[in-house]
């Protein structure tokens, strides 16, 4: 390891610390709901790959942060230690989310080589954006529910988990490419984006309404990427 990588160590632990002791103080101090400062740091952390992106050469380094919150959001989870991230009716899918981010770095991101992270990245952003506007304008705002096996849903989250995602992975797919965070990855024209953006949201969307209790957060990032990669070789 480089003194830059220990460096980003620290920074990536400084920053997942900020967002609890933000979390924590939107929660106590301005009576925030646990529901919404659970999507706030929900999307604080998914947001950070880019800044692990900017911070390492190496994937092998680059995901330990993520592969240590495994185990710290398992702990957290189990122990409800943060209670604007965890609460007697929560779900394990913090755990999930942390476990779905390391695996898809782990497989697609080689900064050094042909870079394919914007595969994962699209995965992440799905669920980083898509699955937190579709909870609260589902919760808030959905008149329609639809029920598959135990879980439910609403047809206006659906939708905007739907709309969301497309266009997340469209500018990932568009704009991550040969940018310093990503100068050897992967390139998408823009047909192709669009048609990729489109397919991979409809799979995120119809995986995250069949999805129970918090299994989202692991099946969304990886069904979506998987799609992205597909979509991409056979176009």
């Amino acid at each position: 390891m480089t003194v830059n990588d220990y460096i980003g160590i620290v920074i990536s632990y400084t920053y997942a610390t900020g967002l609890l002791i933000i979390g924590e103080t939107l929660r106590r101090v301005f009576a925030i709901k646990p529901d919404l400062t659970r999507k706030f740091i929900h999307v604080g952390a998914g947001m950070w790959i880019f800044g692990v992106l900017a911070l390492f050469k190496s994937w092998e380094i680059g995901i330990i942060p993520f592969a240590s919150f495994i185990f710290l959001n398992y702990l957290f989870y189990r122990y409800r230690l943060v209670s604007a991230m965890d609460t007697s009716s929560s779900s394990p899918g913090t755990i999930y989310f942390a476990i779905s981010v390391t695996l898809l770095f782990a497989v697609f991101w080689r900064p050094l080589s042909v870079d394919q992270v914007p595969i994962a990245t699209a995965g992440v952003m799905a669920m980083t954006w898509g699955d937190a506007l579709a909870a609260l304008i589902g919760k808030n705002y959905g008149k329609h529910k639809y029920q598959f096996a135990d879980s439910t849903r609403t047809w206006e989250g659906s939708l905007v988990m739907f709309v969301t995602s497309a266009i997340v992975i469209f500018l990932v797919l568009t704009l991550l490419p040969t940018s310093i965070l990503s100068p050897n990855s992967l390139t998408w024209e823009i047909g192709t984006a669009i048609i990729t953006a489109v397919v991979a949201a409809g799979a995120a969307t119809l995986v995250e309404a069949v999805s129970p209790h918090g299994t989202d957060n692991l099946t969304v990032p990886l069904v979506t990427a998987g799609v992205v990669g597909m979509v991409y070789y056979l176009t």
